[in-house]
């Protein structure tokens, strides 16, 4: 067998693995399919004689293809106005098979993919290859351009940020931060079908009188919040590009978030989830409500 064969052959024996860490890194099974078919030419160009650990030199290969594919896609979002409806498109790149990207979502985990868009490529990288690949930060380092201890950190800093609960907390309730999260951060970045993924079709939204009174109506731009406003499609149009300064916390000990104004908590966003699925949103804003609240940050 030629040498040219045999690298095709490693290569194809490696791809299952190859391609796991491709798609947790980029989000996208189609975006996943380009950078092995990159990483490929590169690697059918490469003189490997010298190469110890081929495995791992694979595995290099295709996590730097990935690594510039996220630097491209943040280049692209932030020349990108906030309103400019093809962020969405930039944030999670959607694959040209939606059963493919439904299977790759169900995988990882809606939440977690959006949890991981928030991230900066080079955490995102150092994240992925270590906490769910287990790579070395020595060979993290060499991809992204930095130290071992620096990839260390950056690896740290992701993992706080993802998954943003402490040691002690229950995993049902750790899973619910992780959707609140990640709710958030796509209606901060106005990404309106990952603010529809994370809702239950039969969603609500509603707001205390206190809220509408302190302009509720005016900011979220309906007159509707405290009657109820009713349909996941409805609920991630109100939200979408909003709740940039709430903050994630536990609310009575379970998953909500906050909006502080020169340093008092002015409202609480009180979220019921079900089956994994946020199925209502609350805003409360009643002095007497939020002082009987058991806040932790």
């Amino acid at each position: 067998m030629g040498d040219a064969a045999w690298l095709a052959e490693r290569f194809e024996a490696a791809r299952p693995r190859l391609q796991r860490i491709a798609q947790r890194i980029l989000g996208s099974a189609a975006e996943s399919d380009d950078a092995l078919q990159e990483s490929w030419l590169r690697i059918s160009r490469a003189d490997v004689a010298r190469v110890a650990n081929l495995e791992g030199w694979l595995t290099t290969v295709v996590a730097r293809v990935c690594f510039d594919a996220l630097k491209w896609r943040e280049s692209r979002r932030e020349e990108l106005t906030p309103d400019d409806p093809r962020r969405d498109f930039v944030a999670i790149a959607p694959g040209e098979r939606p059963e493919e990207e439904a299977v790759l979502a169900d995988s990882i985990g809606a939440a977690m993919l959006i949890l991981l868009e928030a991230l900066r490529p080079a955490e995102r990288v150092a994240f992925v290859l270590h906490d769910m690949f287990d790579v070395p930060f020595d060979d993290i380092a060499a991809i992204v351009g930095t130290t071992p201890d620096a990839a260390r950190q950056l690896a740290s800093r992701a993992r706080r940020r993802v998954r943003g609960a402490s040691a002690g907390r229950d995993t049902v309730t750790q899973r619910h931060d992780e959707l609140v999260r990640a709710f958030l951060a796509a209606s901060r970045a106005g990404n309106f079908s990952a603010l529809l993924s994370l809702l239950d079709p039969g969603a609500t939204l509603r707001a205390d009188a206190a809220v509408m009174a302190m302009g509720g109506a005016a900011y979220w731009q309906s007159d509707r919040l405290q009657a109820g406003i009713e349909g996941a499609d409805a609920v991630a149009r109100t939200f979408s590009s909003r709740a940039r300064a709430a903050q994630p916390a536990l609310i009575d000990g379970r998953p909500g978030a906050v909006w502080m104004h020169e340093g008092e908590l002015r409202v609480e966003f009180l979220f019921k989830i079900v089956d994994d699925r946020i199925s209502g949103i609350d805003l409360v804003a009643d002095p007497a409500v939020i002082a009987q609240s058991v806040i932790e940050r």
